[in-house]
Protein backbone atom coordinates (compact mmCIF):
# COMPACT_ATOMS: atom_id res chain seq x y z
CA UNK A 1 0.00 0.00 0.00
CA UNK A 2 1.66 3.58 -1.12
CA UNK A 3 2.44 5.28 2.07
CA UNK A 4 0.76 8.64 1.33
CA UNK A 5 -0.51 10.14 4.39
CA UNK A 6 -2.80 13.08 2.54
CA UNK A 7 -0.06 15.42 4.05
CA UNK A 8 1.62 18.68 2.63
CA UNK A 9 5.52 19.78 3.47
CA UNK A 10 6.30 23.14 4.76
CA UNK A 11 5.40 25.19 7.85
CA UNK A 12 3.54 28.55 8.48
CA UNK A 13 6.56 30.26 8.76
CA UNK A 14 8.61 29.32 5.91
CA UNK A 15 5.47 30.44 3.31
CA UNK A 16 5.44 33.64 5.54
CA UNK A 17 8.99 34.29 4.91
CA UNK A 18 8.38 33.52 0.86
CA UNK A 19 5.24 36.11 1.05
CA UNK A 20 7.80 38.67 2.75
CA UNK A 21 10.26 38.29 -0.05
CA UNK A 22 8.00 38.28 -2.73
CA UNK A 23 5.92 41.68 -1.71
CA UNK A 24 9.26 43.05 -1.00
CA UNK A 25 12.29 41.50 -3.10
CA UNK A 26 10.28 40.41 -6.16
CA UNK A 27 9.45 37.28 -8.16
CA UNK A 28 13.32 36.23 -9.34
CA UNK A 29 14.40 37.27 -6.07
CA UNK A 30 12.27 35.37 -4.35
CA UNK A 31 12.97 31.98 -7.40
CA UNK A 32 17.06 32.44 -5.85
CA UNK A 33 16.31 31.90 -2.35
CA UNK A 34 14.22 28.73 -3.29
CA UNK A 35 17.11 27.83 -5.14
CA UNK A 36 19.32 27.09 -1.68
CA UNK A 37 15.61 26.12 0.22
CA UNK A 38 15.71 23.55 -3.10
CA UNK A 39 19.35 22.04 -1.89
CA UNK A 40 18.40 21.48 1.61
CA UNK A 41 15.56 19.30 0.74
CA UNK A 42 18.04 17.44 -1.87
CA UNK A 43 20.74 16.80 0.52
CA UNK A 44 18.53 16.27 3.83
CA UNK A 45 15.03 14.71 2.63
CA UNK A 46 16.29 11.23 2.76
CA UNK A 47 13.02 9.39 2.60
CA UNK A 48 11.53 11.57 -0.30
CA UNK A 49 14.58 11.79 -2.33
CA UNK A 50 14.86 7.97 -2.30
CA UNK A 51 11.56 7.54 -3.73
CA UNK A 52 12.45 10.24 -6.65
CA UNK A 53 15.72 8.83 -7.51
CA UNK A 54 13.82 5.45 -8.16
CA UNK A 55 11.25 6.79 -10.26
CA UNK A 56 13.44 8.32 -12.44
CA UNK A 57 15.97 5.96 -12.72
CA UNK A 58 13.54 2.57 -13.02
CA UNK A 59 10.36 4.57 -14.24
CA UNK A 60 11.87 7.52 -16.20
CA UNK A 61 15.20 4.96 -17.18
CA UNK A 62 17.27 7.79 -16.48
CA UNK A 63 20.74 6.95 -16.28
CA UNK A 64 22.46 7.41 -12.81
CA UNK A 65 23.85 11.10 -12.40
CA UNK A 66 20.35 12.49 -15.04
CA UNK A 67 18.64 10.77 -12.11
CA UNK A 68 20.67 12.59 -9.38
CA UNK A 69 20.42 16.09 -11.14
CA UNK A 70 16.91 15.60 -11.76
CA UNK A 71 16.21 15.08 -8.04
CA UNK A 72 17.50 18.71 -7.38
CA UNK A 73 15.33 20.07 -10.22
CA UNK A 74 12.08 17.99 -8.81
CA UNK A 75 12.55 20.47 -5.55
CA UNK A 76 12.95 23.44 -7.26
CA UNK A 77 10.14 23.56 -9.73
CA UNK A 78 8.05 22.22 -6.59
CA UNK A 79 9.03 25.16 -4.75
CA UNK A 80 8.36 27.23 -7.73
CA UNK A 81 4.91 26.18 -8.21
CA UNK A 82 4.10 26.51 -4.54
CA UNK A 83 5.31 30.53 -5.26
CA UNK A 84 3.79 31.27 -8.15
CA UNK A 85 0.29 29.59 -6.43
CA UNK A 86 0.46 32.29 -4.09
CA UNK A 87 1.76 34.92 -6.48
CA UNK A 88 -1.21 34.19 -8.81
CA UNK A 89 -4.15 33.66 -6.16
CA UNK A 90 -2.94 36.63 -3.91
CA UNK A 91 -2.71 38.59 -6.92
CA UNK A 92 0.47 39.81 -6.64
CA UNK A 93 2.06 41.54 -9.57
CA UNK A 94 3.81 39.15 -12.02
CA UNK A 95 4.39 38.39 -15.82
CA UNK A 96 2.88 34.99 -16.16
CA UNK A 97 1.71 34.03 -19.41
CA UNK A 98 -0.55 31.19 -20.44
CA UNK A 99 -1.39 28.95 -23.28
CA UNK A 100 -4.44 27.27 -22.78
CA UNK A 101 -5.19 23.85 -24.72
CA UNK A 102 -8.91 22.89 -24.88
CA UNK A 103 -10.27 25.74 -23.05
CA UNK A 104 -13.47 25.79 -25.43
CA UNK A 105 -14.01 22.07 -23.98
CA UNK A 106 -14.54 23.52 -20.27
CA UNK A 107 -16.94 26.04 -21.95
CA UNK A 108 -18.73 23.71 -23.32
CA UNK A 109 -19.21 21.74 -20.47
CA UNK A 110 -20.58 25.26 -18.79
CA UNK A 111 -22.98 25.98 -21.51
CA UNK A 112 -24.52 22.42 -21.03
CA UNK A 113 -25.83 23.57 -17.40
CA UNK A 114 -25.49 20.37 -15.54
CA UNK A 115 -21.62 21.36 -14.21
CA UNK A 116 -18.89 19.20 -15.08
CA UNK A 117 -16.17 17.29 -13.24
CA UNK A 118 -12.37 18.20 -13.88
CA UNK A 119 -9.95 15.22 -13.17
CA UNK A 120 -6.65 16.03 -12.45
CA UNK A 121 -3.44 14.72 -10.46
CA UNK A 122 -0.23 15.87 -8.30
CA UNK A 123 1.30 17.41 -11.33
CA UNK A 124 2.35 21.17 -12.56
CA UNK A 125 0.15 23.80 -10.76
CA UNK A 126 -3.27 23.18 -11.65
CA UNK A 127 -4.49 25.19 -8.70
CA UNK A 128 -2.35 28.51 -10.45
CA UNK A 129 -3.59 28.38 -14.03
CA UNK A 130 -7.39 26.79 -12.95
CA UNK A 131 -8.01 30.17 -10.95
CA UNK A 132 -7.28 31.95 -14.19
CA UNK A 133 -10.54 29.88 -15.03
CA UNK A 134 -12.65 31.96 -13.43
CA UNK A 135 -13.31 33.34 -16.62
CA UNK A 136 -15.41 30.63 -17.33
CA UNK A 137 -18.04 32.64 -15.37
CA UNK A 138 -18.69 29.44 -12.95
CA UNK A 139 -17.33 28.86 -9.25
CA UNK A 140 -14.71 26.07 -9.46
CA UNK A 141 -14.73 23.93 -6.35
CA UNK A 142 -11.03 21.52 -5.49
CA UNK A 143 -12.05 18.79 -4.01
CA UNK A 144 -8.89 17.21 -1.71
CA UNK A 145 -8.36 16.06 1.71
CA UNK A 146 -7.63 17.81 4.53
CA UNK A 147 -3.93 17.18 4.32
CA UNK A 148 -2.37 20.77 5.25
CA UNK A 149 -1.67 21.64 8.32
CA UNK A 150 -4.39 24.19 9.66
CA UNK A 151 -2.26 26.81 10.47
CA UNK A 152 -0.79 26.84 7.05
CA UNK A 153 -4.10 26.68 5.44
CA UNK A 154 -5.62 29.84 7.62
CA UNK A 155 -2.55 32.01 6.69
CA UNK A 156 -2.97 31.11 2.81
CA UNK A 157 -6.60 31.57 3.01
CA UNK A 158 -5.45 35.10 4.44
CA UNK A 159 -3.07 36.10 2.08
CA UNK A 160 -5.13 35.01 -1.14
CA UNK A 161 -8.54 36.36 -0.07
CA UNK A 162 -9.57 32.38 0.59
CA UNK A 163 -12.06 33.07 -2.07
CA UNK A 164 -10.31 32.32 -5.29
CA UNK A 165 -10.91 28.67 -5.60
CA UNK A 166 -13.76 26.97 -3.47
CA UNK A 167 -12.53 23.98 -1.35
CA UNK A 168 -14.75 20.55 -0.87
CA UNK A 169 -13.15 18.74 1.81
CA UNK A 170 -13.49 15.05 2.12
CA UNK A 171 -14.58 13.79 5.15
CA UNK A 172 -15.70 10.43 6.53
CA UNK A 173 -19.44 11.04 6.50
CA UNK A 174 -19.68 11.62 2.51
CA UNK A 175 -20.98 15.13 3.39
CA UNK A 176 -18.22 15.95 0.65
CA UNK A 177 -20.36 13.93 -1.88
CA UNK A 178 -23.25 16.17 -0.60
CA UNK A 179 -21.58 19.60 -1.41
CA UNK A 180 -20.47 18.39 -5.10
CA UNK A 181 -23.90 17.79 -5.95
CA UNK A 182 -24.92 21.00 -4.82
CA UNK A 183 -22.47 22.77 -6.73
CA UNK A 184 -23.25 20.63 -10.15
CA UNK A 185 -26.80 21.55 -9.23
CA UNK A 186 -25.76 25.17 -9.57
CA UNK A 187 -23.68 24.77 -12.85
CA UNK A 188 -20.58 24.85 -10.86
CA UNK A 189 -17.37 22.80 -11.87
CA UNK A 190 -15.76 19.99 -9.57
CA UNK A 191 -11.84 19.05 -9.54
CA UNK A 192 -10.81 16.16 -8.69
CA UNK A 193 -7.26 14.54 -7.75
CA UNK A 194 -6.91 11.25 -9.31
CA UNK A 195 -3.61 9.98 -8.89
CA UNK A 196 -3.52 9.35 -4.98
CA UNK A 197 -5.67 7.92 -2.61
CA UNK A 198 -5.43 7.02 1.56
CA UNK A 199 -5.57 3.38 2.99
CA UNK A 200 -8.72 2.35 3.12
CA UNK A 201 -9.89 3.03 -0.20
CA UNK A 202 -10.86 0.96 -2.77
CA UNK A 203 -8.52 1.00 -6.27
CA UNK A 204 -7.84 -0.50 -8.98
CA UNK A 205 -3.97 -1.54 -11.19
CA UNK A 206 -3.40 -0.11 -14.00
CA UNK A 207 0.16 0.16 -15.99
CA UNK A 208 2.09 3.40 -15.27
CA UNK A 209 5.59 3.65 -17.00
CA UNK A 210 5.80 -0.18 -17.68
CA UNK A 211 4.69 -0.81 -14.02
CA UNK A 212 1.21 -2.02 -12.33
CA UNK A 213 0.23 0.73 -9.78
CA UNK A 214 -3.01 1.40 -8.01
CA UNK A 215 -5.37 4.37 -8.55
CA UNK A 216 -8.20 5.39 -6.55
CA UNK A 217 -11.75 4.18 -8.01
CA UNK A 218 -13.54 7.00 -5.54
CA UNK A 219 -12.93 10.19 -8.37
CA UNK A 220 -14.44 7.92 -11.21
CA UNK A 221 -17.18 6.42 -9.95
CA UNK A 222 -18.44 9.76 -8.70
CA UNK A 223 -18.08 10.77 -12.24
CA UNK A 224 -19.98 7.90 -13.13
CA UNK A 225 -22.53 8.34 -10.73
CA UNK A 226 -23.41 11.88 -11.19
CA UNK A 227 -23.58 11.55 -15.33
CA UNK A 228 -22.15 14.79 -15.78
CA UNK A 229 -19.45 15.66 -18.41
CA UNK A 230 -15.92 15.11 -18.03
CA UNK A 231 -12.35 16.68 -18.65
CA UNK A 232 -9.22 15.81 -17.71
CA UNK A 233 -7.60 18.81 -16.89
CA UNK A 234 -3.59 19.56 -16.35
CA UNK A 235 -1.11 22.95 -16.24
CA UNK A 236 2.45 23.13 -16.22
CA UNK A 237 5.30 25.19 -15.77
CA UNK A 238 7.03 25.66 -18.92
CA UNK A 239 9.54 28.39 -18.48
CA UNK A 240 10.06 30.65 -15.58
CA UNK A 241 6.74 33.00 -16.32
CA UNK A 242 4.95 30.66 -18.42
CA UNK A 243 2.27 27.74 -18.05
CA UNK A 244 0.87 25.42 -20.65
CA UNK A 245 -3.10 23.92 -19.65
CA UNK A 246 -4.82 21.20 -21.05
CA UNK A 247 -8.03 20.26 -20.90
CA UNK A 248 -8.74 17.06 -22.88
CA UNK A 249 -12.23 16.31 -24.79
CA UNK A 250 -15.55 15.81 -23.48
CA UNK A 251 -16.41 12.29 -21.45
CA UNK A 252 -19.88 11.54 -20.80
CA UNK A 253 -21.86 8.47 -19.72
CA UNK A 254 -23.67 7.23 -22.95
CA UNK A 255 -27.20 5.61 -21.99
CA UNK A 256 -26.41 2.08 -23.02
CA UNK A 257 -23.18 2.25 -20.52
CA UNK A 258 -23.48 0.93 -17.13
CA UNK A 259 -21.59 2.95 -14.16
CA UNK A 260 -18.85 -0.19 -14.23
CA UNK A 261 -18.20 0.13 -17.78
CA UNK A 262 -17.90 3.75 -17.64
CA UNK A 263 -15.55 3.73 -14.69
CA UNK A 264 -13.29 1.54 -16.54
CA UNK A 265 -13.16 3.61 -19.77
CA UNK A 266 -12.76 6.57 -17.89
CA UNK A 267 -10.24 5.62 -15.72
CA UNK A 268 -8.03 3.90 -18.47
CA UNK A 269 -8.20 7.66 -20.52
CA UNK A 270 -7.34 9.57 -17.47
CA UNK A 271 -4.06 6.77 -16.80
CA UNK A 272 -3.18 6.92 -20.24
CA UNK A 273 -3.29 11.24 -20.79
CA UNK A 274 -1.74 11.28 -17.15
CA UNK A 275 1.42 9.22 -18.39
CA UNK A 276 1.88 11.01 -21.61
CA UNK A 277 2.41 14.03 -19.54
CA UNK A 278 4.69 12.85 -17.16
CA UNK A 279 6.63 11.91 -19.86
CA UNK A 280 6.20 15.32 -21.02
CA UNK A 281 7.27 16.69 -17.79
CA UNK A 282 8.44 13.91 -15.99
CA UNK A 283 10.03 16.73 -13.32
CA UNK A 284 6.47 18.14 -12.40
CA UNK A 285 4.99 14.92 -10.74
CA UNK A 286 5.59 15.73 -7.25
CA UNK A 287 5.08 12.30 -5.91
CA UNK A 288 7.23 11.63 -2.78
CA UNK A 289 5.98 8.39 -2.10
CA UNK A 290 6.59 4.68 -3.58
CA UNK A 291 3.68 5.23 -6.46
CA UNK A 292 4.13 1.58 -7.29
CA UNK A 293 4.24 -0.16 -3.82
CA UNK A 294 2.34 -3.79 -3.95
Amino acid sequence: MPQWQGKSKGTPLGYRIFVFIIKTFGVNFSYLILRFVSFYYFLFSWNSTGHIYRYFHRRQHYGVLKSILKIYQNYYVFGQTLLDKVIVMAGIENKFTYDFDGEDNLREIVKGGKGGILLSGHVGNWEAAGHLLKRLNTRINVVMYDGEHQQIKEYLERVTGGHKLNIILIKEDISHVYAMGEALQKNELICLHADRFMEGNKTRFHKLLGEDAQFPVGPFLLAASFRVPVSVVFAFKETKSHYHFFGSSILTRKDDESKEQFVTRLTSTFVQDFEQKIKMYPEQWFNYYNFWQK
